[in-house]
This record gives structure tokens, sequence and C-alpha cells, in this order.
């Protein structure tokens, strides 16, 4: 006899949504296993800064996850537009240049305001307006990024509480240090179980089916460099450090079918100035994503990116990989005091370099060639534009340069009113975009192109949905989306 009905590996927002979704439809006895220790649970949930990015057609249908925010925040509607589920589609068709899977992305956009609302109840997640991270404030109105309004009250370390408050109530059994080796089959081909190693040695646990969610390879160095590139490989990590591949290494081991873009990832623009791994209790703050109102350089003293092409939200993830590749993993965000006041708060974790000249800015600046820096800023500035041309931090002004090699497209101001403030930043990997294939019932597919018995994966596991670049607030409803139907399945079994 079975030890458990469900054994879900894996301890981040998939796997306990996949936990949650299992007691939900039937499943008895449920079991987690987190390979970290209880105070680094959480997998890359606890990093992240909880926002969902979800279709609604109306701004007022997400009013149930907002409670009282009306009195809190002047005409809050009023600065949030539709979100179709078209336009959350057309958005994962631009980002990732039409490659997203047909069938996976319909499948997370049709359910994704379904899922934070089951989110909302089932979790008992408690949600908040995203002010820090998607609002603009223009006059005494916010101005909210489309289809990003809502996030994880307290962010990703209040999602994480959340779902382990909502295992708890319901009585799912998560063990710590239990880290998976290899998963178990019967004679018919049937995943049955998993072996572990924990602190008690290496045994086996019998179970009648198995979720994989437990991430990516982003912190194994050795799978980074392989798969992604020798530039990646030094990458630094910004979420949980026992990402290693684990879940991915099984499944293939039995057939399971390599998907998506392994050599892709999401990187976000971080500061330099942080360790290989990101600070636990810091959390997502080392992003460095309001680049769009700045200039970006690099050790060259060199433009490598169009800073306003979208915004934030729909570049950074591939920013963040495109420092990498600069010189010396490193570039400078460079700022004035007519937009250093639109930085998101984050940036407050570390001290800027300043100057009231741009000549005194960049000769503090850690890089190769100050001369080409003084003479990429003086380039930009002569056919970029003053704020009264009509400067618009809410949306994309049209405010572009000409004749420069990348192009600004929006948002595109001068550098010229000191102070001036310069933040580093490198990329900062955050997860990997090759997974395993599976079907809309989350099953895994093998190589022969049919469903491994009693297997489903969810969250960073499921490869396919997001190639070179990723729309912000994505991750974490694909992960409870595909994990709440990865419950389902293996509890209907």
């Amino acid at each position: 006899m079975a030890d458990y009905d469900v054994i879900v590996v894996g301890a981040g927002n998939a796997a306990l949504a996949a936990a949650v979704s299992a007691k939900e439809n039937g499943a008895e006895r449920v079991i987690v296993l987190e390979k970290a220790p209880r105070g680094m649970r959480g997998g890359n949930t606890h990093w992240s800064g909880g926002v969902l990015r979800f279709a609604f057609d109306d701004p007022r249908e997400i009013g149930p996850l907002l409670p009282g925010v009306e009195s809190e925040f002047e005409d809050f509607y009023a600065g949030i537009q539709p979100y179709r589920r078209e336009d959350f589609h057309g958005d994962l068709m631009r980002v990732t240049s039409g490659q997203t899977d047909p069938v996976l992305s319909r499948v997370l956009v049709d359910n994704s305001k379904d899922t934070v609302f089951w989110m909302h109840e089932a979790g008992q997640i408690k949600m908040e307006p995203a002010v820090s991270l998607t609002g603009v404030r223009k006059g005494n109105q916010i101005i909210w990024a489309r289809g990003l309004v809502v996030r994880a009250e307290h962010e990703g370390v209040g999602l994480s509480r959340s779902w382990f408050a909502a295992c708890e109530r319901l009585g799912v059994e998560v063990r710590y240090g239990a880290a998976a080796l290899a998963l178990l089959q019967d004679d018919s081909g049937r995943v049955c179980g998993v072996r572990i190693r924990d602190d008690d040695g290496i045994h086996e646990l019998k179970g009648r089916s198995v979720v994989l969610g437990c991430g990516g390879f982003e912190a194994n160095v050795q799978m980074r460099t392989q798969h992604i590139g020798p530039l990646v490989g030094a990458a630094k990590v910004r979420g949980t450090p026992h990402n290693q591949g684990d879940g991915l290494r099984m499944a293939m081991q039995i057939g399971a079918m390599p998907w998506g873009q392994w050599s892709g990832c999401h990187a976000t623009p971080i500061s330099a100035d942080w360790g290989n791994f990101a600070p636990r209790e810091l959390t997502d703050r080392s992003n460095r994503l309001s680049y769009l109102y700045g200039v970006v350089i690099n050790r060259k003293g060199r433009r490598f990116v169009d800073e306003g092409e979208d915004g934030a939200m729909f570049t950074y993830a591939k920013y963040g990989r495109a420092v990498l590749a600069e010189p010396g993993a490193k570039a400078y965000q460079l700022f004035d005091s007519q937009t250093v006041h639109l930085l998101e708060p984050r940036y407050s974790t570390s001290d800027p370099i300043t100057s009231d000249t741009l000549e005194g800015l960049i000769g503090q600046l850690d890089i190769d060639d100050k001369a080409q820096a003084l003479k990429t800023v003086l380039e930009y500035n002569a056919v970029a534009h003053d704020a009264a041309d009509g400067f618009d931090p809410t949306g994309k002004d049209g405010l572009s340069t000409h004749g420069l090699t990348p192009e600004k497209t929006n948002w595109a101001l001068r550098l010229d009113k000191p102070p001036f403030y310069a933040y580093s930043a490198t990329g900062g990997i955050t997860f990997t975009f090759g997974g395993v294939k599976v079907d809309e019932q989350a099953r895994v597919i093998g190589t022969d192109w049919r469903p491994i018995p009693g297997l489903t994966a969810c969250g960073e596991m499921v490869g396919g949905l997001f190639y070179d670049n990723y729309p912000a607030g994505t991750g974490l409803v694909s992960g409870a989306t595909f994990g709440r139907i990865a419950g389902r399945t293996s509890a209907r079994g």
C-alpha cells in the first residue's frame, strides 16, 4: 500500500498550490518534500515581488481581492485599464516573439483570473495593490501597468507564509531537509514514489502519484554554463540556492521530454554590489528596474539596450541577461534630478554615486573608458528631449532619440538637471526557461509523446511558456495555475 496519495516535490508557490489542490480534490494523505531546512523554505517564492498578472474585462472585477481599496486610494479604478484575455495572450506572444507554447499559454491566460481568486479563497492569501511595483502617480491618481494591479500582501514572503498556513490547516504534511534523488516506477511504468535523502539517510516514499514542483536549474553553475552559456554561468543568483535542477534530472532519467528554451532564463537587472546569492532577508530588493527613465552604459562607456523599448515589466527579464553579455557583466544606470523621484523604492537598498556634473559622475564610475562614457551621454543629450515635449512616465510617450545606435524609443529625456546619479547593475538570474513538456492536465509527457503515468509537473519545471523574455507577474500565476491543475490531476489518479 502507498504511504501517500500524492507526493509533492518542492515547496514554492506552484508546489504548495498543488498540495492544496490535491487536498481539495479528495487526496487524503498529501506530503510536501522541501529540500531546504525550514529556515530556507519556500523556493523562489520568498524572493518574489508577489505581483500577479491576470486577465479581467472590467477593473471592478478585481474588487473582491482588495476589500476597502476605494477608501484608501482616490479614484482607484479610474487608473486601471481592462486587461482582457486577448491582451494577456498578446503580451505573451509579443515578448516571446510568438514562441510561447500555443496550448499552455491559452491554459494560463484562460485560467489566470480564476486562479488568482482561488489563491485568495482556498489559500486565504491576502492581497493588496502593487503600488511600489507597478503604480505611477499622476496628480492625485495612480496609473497602473496593464494587468499588474494586485500582489500578495507582504509580497513573496507573505505569499509563501500563506501557502504554508493553508497546508497546515488542511493537514498537508511538510517534511524539511528531504532531498528527492530519484523517481520510483512500478512494473507498468507508473511513477509510484520518490527516493529521498534526509537526516536519517536514504529511503523510499511510496505514493499513488507524484507532483514535481521543485524549480529549474538556475542555482546550478554547471547546468547554467552547459545550457545557457559561460556568461550566465557566472551570474549572481537572485533566488534560492536550492534550485539545482533535481526535478528536471529525475524526470528525464525516466524518459520525460525536455521542452522549451533550455538556453533561456529570466535574468533581472540587480545591484552589482550584492554577493553571488541575494540575501534572503532582503528578498527582491536587489532589483534595479527604473532604467527606462535614464541611460544605461557598459564598462566601455557605451549604451547597449533601448532603455525605452517598453515598460520595465516587459523588458527587465531580457535586459538582465543583456547586462551579463557586457564586459565584466556590469553596467551603470544614470539619472538626473528630473527623474530620480521616479525610481522604485528598491533603489534605496544601495547608495548611488552622485555628482553635480556629468564629468564628475562618470569620473567616479568603475568603467574602462570614461572619455567614451562622457561622449555617449553628450551625444544622447544632443538628440534627447525636454520634459515639456510630452514626457509621460505613466505610459509610452513616444519621446525618441534619432541618430543613435541603439535609439531610445520612449522617455528620452536629456540628462541635464543636476545633481546626477549612478547605480551599478548586473544580471541576477531568477529562473530558467527550459523544462519538461506537460499537457493541459499538467501530465509530464515522455519522449514517446505519451504521458508518464502518475507524474505531473508545475511551476518553473514547465517548459515552453517563456522564450528570451517574460511579462512580469506571469510566473506566480503560471505556477499556481499549473500547480492547481497538477494537484487535481494527481488526486484523481
